[in-house]
């Protein structure tokens, strides 16, 4: 939101499979593990833009379960965002996957957000 081009944030694992999820989609440009900075490293990515309207790729990025309120989905009930058009973010048995990856695999787990 705020127009950066390049934002660096602290890792984690969840962090970094949420990344390569984003680049593999196309919501971001480039990203970077940087383990030599603090103590678990950091993600450098590279946002992306379009290059004529100047409008970020990603419009909006909404936290689903949260820690007051856990929500779990089946792989048949696994909610779409935007009829399709973006993509839900789950975490399951078998690491962090889309909806789309997650209804093919036929797994469930926490739906963790909704990017659009």
């Amino acid at each position: 939101m705020a127009n950066h081009r390049i934002v660096e944030i602290p890792a984690s694992n969840l962090k970094k499979k949420l990344t390569e999820i984003l680049y593999e989609k196309g919501y971001i440009l480039k990203y970077k593990f940087d383990d030599a900075k603090g103590p678990q490293g950091t993600i450098m990515v590279a946002l992306k833009y379009h290059p004529e309207t100047k409008l970020p790729a990603i419009r909006s990025m909404e936290r689903a379960s949260r820690p007051g309120l856990r929500k779990y989905a089946q792989s048949d009930r696994i909610p779409r965002t935007i009829n399709g058009l973006g993509i839900t973010v789950v975490s399951t048995p078998k690491g962090l996957m889309t909806d789309k990856e997650a209804k093919t695999q036929n797994v469930g787990g926490e739906v963790l957000c909704y990017i659009y």
